[in-house]
């Protein structure tokens, strides 16, 4: 079973930057975690995995559609399939490259290794292995290189290129020693001591292997759950003590083994039959004579092993079983195991076993059919010896041609880098010419508003303070007339009527009626004269001045902006005791605002008051358009104008507004009166 590694990289992004919503944030989450979820099926994992992948796309951030595309392909490897998981490998290992991500390259290369090291491709899983193995030295992640040593290790091995396997094996475990002591890190470290074990073994290293073995053992007591690469490392003890000899140690590690059957046999109930094999075999080799013994511990493996229906098991016991019956000289009893182990061995590709299968059958047949097996078991060993010398050269000539590749690939990347550092610089050379002269284009704008702002203002003062002008002008003229009025006209008409008055006193019918008429149109005009006396006395406008400035200014803003208008005032705020510095910004404010509205706001309706309240001038400006993020905001010219003029007159401002709900101004300001 070879092992499987999942990586998790890293996503260099936030999401606010990428510039999606909190909602689209929270699903792909959600969807990505549910991919990962193991207590759902594999069907429901690989739905919500594909729902990932396609809300990454419509994002459209290269670094989520990485992520989302190796979390499904991952659930197709846990569904072992191999042809989408490589496909998708690619792809994520094509956009890696596109964008230069460092990580996701490693990452891809080593999916597409585990890829063909899961079906056994052994060359292909090398090249890709290899190719990771660069990147993650190049990014100091000790997690990978270990990993990857050790399946390099294990194809090495595999392919009997032994000295390469233990240099890779070396180096991965230098590597894990110096990693935390977690279960998966202590289960590399036992395996890869197995295979120095197995490696020395078939270099005749006996001694070295028997220490590997040791200290794999060792290893697997440091496990929670090392038992069972405990007892593996004691039956590989017990070959390699067979191996060298020492029948005795062999056989008592094995009889300890076939002492704790109920420990193991359920969780793999191919051990024993091998352990019953292993047993026996070595009482034959060790020149026991108990043969009915050792008969019935043969045929008791190869029962279990038939009825397990594994053919490695069963492989293993039956030239084991050939060579005891040929021992004995039972040549009919040899020459059926042989023939068992020879088919089995043809069919599992177990070389090792196929030519002491066909050394067996060689000895067993006579005449030209002992020949053809000799002669195929010699063709087979020296096909395996070449094999063996030149398989070393293969691996190195694959990193040759890999590292040609990258060297040609290099090259290519440093001329592509000259040719966009040159492009790159014609760009920026283009865009700083484009900026200053938009920059100019922009101040002279700024300089013009300011200019017209500034001769709006002293047109405003001129105004105001022609209006002032007047309304005294008025008021003194008012003083004037009603001062003439009372002390000249109405004292003289007032002596005129006391005079008619007092020929009352004379006779005659004709002439009381004429003096009674007199007298009495003299009254109405002394009425009339008195009332326009107090009226002119009255400045019936005072404060009504800049309240109509403003209205026309909304009135002609509006209209210029096909605007809808409403506009309310109350009359208890005296403007004529109000500060010119505060009318002004009130007024320019208000200007800004119907600008602003205009321009940004797509609105229909504005809605403009003033009123007082506590002592202090409120203004209010709503209007019914798009709405804008003030947060987003807060640095436009428009509010800073705004926020100026109401910091002048120690006052506040208060922007509300929301998408597709308009806005809402409110701005607040000491009344001096």
């Amino acid at each position: 079973m070879r092992d499987k590694l999942v990586i998790n990289t890293l996503i260099p992004l936030l999401f606010m930057q990428l510039g999606f919503s909190q909602v689209d944030q929270n699903r792909f989450t959600d969807l990505k975690q549910k991919s990962k979820d193991y207590s759902l099926t594999l069907i429901e994992r690989e739905k919500y995995g594909k729902q990932a992948l396609e809300l990454a796309k419509e994002i459209g951030a290269d670094s989520l559609v990485l992520s989302a595309r190796k979390t499904l392909s991952l659930i197709y490897l846990d569904q072992e399939n191999y042809d989408l998981y490589t496909h998708l490998s690619r792809q994520n290992l094509a956009k890696a490259e596109q964008i230069r991500d460092t990580l996701s390259v490693a990452s891809a290369y080593l999916n597409l290794g585990q890829s063909h090291y899961f079906q056994y491709e052994n060359d292909s899983a090398y090249y890709y292995f290899s190719k990771s193995l660069k990147f993650y030295q190049i990014l100091r992640n000790t997690n990978q290189q270990g990993f990857i040593l050790s399946a390099i290790s294990d194809i090495q091995e595999i392919e009997q290129d032994y000295i390469g396997s233990e240099e890779s094996a070396i180096q991965a475990i230098r590597i894990f020693e110096t990693l935390p002591r977690n279960e998966y890190n202590l289960s590399q470290l036992w395996k890869l001591n197995n295979v120095l074990g197995i490696i020395s073994l078939k270099l005749g290293l006996y001694d070295k292997s028997l220490e590997y073995h040791n200290k794999a053992e060792s290893v697997s007591e440091k496990m929670s759950n090392g038992f069972y690469d405990k007892i593996y490392s004691i039956n590989n003890k017990a070959f390699v003590y067979r191996k060298k000899g020492n029948y005795k140690e062999a056989l008592n590690l094995y009889k300890n083994l076939l002492d704790i059957r109920d420990e193991y046999e359920e969780y793999d109930p191919t051990f024993y039959p091998l352990v019953i094999d292993n047993y026996a075999y070595t009482k034959l080799v060790a020149g026991h004579n108990d043969y009915d013994d050792m008969g019935q511990l043969f045929k008791e493996a190869f029962r279990i092993s038939d009825k397990l229906g594994d053919p490695i098991t069963k492989l293993q016991v039956s030239i084991d079983v050939s060579k005891f019956y040929l021992r004995q000289k039972l040549q009919d009893s040899s020459l059926k195991y042989a023939n068992i182990s020879y088919k089995l061995a043809k069919e599992t590709s177990s070389n090792e076993i196929l030519l002491d299968a066909l050394k067996v059958l060689s000895e067993l047949k006579e005449g030209e059919d002992g020949k053809a097996y000799l002669n195929e078991h010699i063709k087979l060993s020296d096909s395996l010896l070449h094999v063996e010398r030149n398989v070393r050269n293969k691996f190195a000539r694959i990193e040759f041609e890999t590292d040609k590749i990258e060297e040609a690939n290099e090259k290519m990347s440093q001329q592509l880098i000259w040719l966009l550092v040159i492009s790159g610089g014609l760009l920026i050379t283009l865009f700083f010419l484009y900026i200053i002269v938009k920059q100019r284009e922009k101040n002279k704008e700024l300089k013009f508003e300011k200019d017209q702002q500034k001769a709006n203002e002293d047109i405003y003062n001129l105004m105001l303070l022609q209006q002032d002008k007047v309304d005294e002008a008025r008021a003194s003229e008012k003083k004037r007339i009603s001062k003439e009025l009372h002390d000249g006209i109405l004292g003289r008409l007032f002596g005129t009527r006391l005079s008619l008055d007092s020929f009352n006193f004379s006779e005659g019918k004709d002439a009381i009626s004429k003096r009674a008429k007199y007298i009495s149109e003299l009254k109405i005009i002394e009425d009339d004269i008195r009332k326009v006396s107090h009226d002119l006395s009255t400045d019936f406008v005072s404060g009504s001045g800049f309240m109509d400035i403003v209205s026309e200014l909304i009135e002609k803003q509006t209209n210029a902006y096909q605007l809808q208008s409403y506009f309310d005032f109350t009359d208890d705020i005296h403007w004529e005791m109000v500060p010119n510095k505060t009318k002004i910004n009130i007024y320019r404010i208000i200007q800004e605002s119907l600008q602003n509205i205009y321009k940004h706001a797509n609105a229909k309706m504005v809605k403009i008051s003033v009123e007082l309240k506590n002592n202090v001038i409120c203004l209010s400006i709503v209007d019914d358009g798009d709405g804008f993020n003030i947060s987003k905001s807060k640095k436009g010219i428009g509010i800073k104008n705004i926020n100026s003029r109401v910091e002048e007159v120690e006052g506040k401002a208060q922007f509300h507004s929301e998408a597709n709900k308009g806005t809402e101004v409110i701005i607040t300001m000491p009344y001096k009166n």
